[in-house]
């Protein structure tokens, strides 16, 4: 890098020294010719071929409400007491191994009856429980 002597006209210096822009280019320039081949490259494989499916309608999962007086219905049936709910979901569950139950519960229910709910779909023998709710 040279200095200019100093001299009685001191405005600044306007040129751009392009040497290290130049350098930081090429090293770009050469990372893009070494992996721009290992971009092109696959793996060329034969999937199996499948059939279509749809859902199992038959499978869905039982819908078990509660409203806010605390009666209990399960796909819009009502239940009388809860180890009445108990045995209908001990049937359910000889039916189908993987039945799933969706728990609809109203906000002013209070939190010890869908506690007991809980409770008495877990000793049916039911693991698959999700609670539903309403985005706001």
């Amino acid at each position: 890098m040279a200095f200019k002597p100093q001299s009685e006209n001191d405005s600044a210096m306007s040129e751009i020294n392009v040497t290290p822009l130049v350098d930081v280019m090429l090293v770009l320039v050469i990372i893009l010719l070494i992996t721009a081949p290992l971009l092109t490259q696959s793996v060329h494989v034969t999937l199996p071929k499948t059939a279509e499916t749809t859902a199992n309608i038959n499978e869905q999962p039982l819908q078990l409400a509660i409203d806010a007086q605390g009666l209990i219905t399960l796909n819009k049936q009502a239940i009388e007491n809860l180890p009445a709910l108990e045995i209908f979901l001990k049937n359910e569950l000889v039916k189908n191994k993987e039945v799933a139950v969706h728990l609809y519960a109203d906000q002013r229910v209070v939190y010890k009856k869908i506690a007991e709910v809980m409770a008495t779909v877990q000793h049916a023998g039911i693991a698959k429980i999700a609670f539903v709710t309403v985005e706001e």
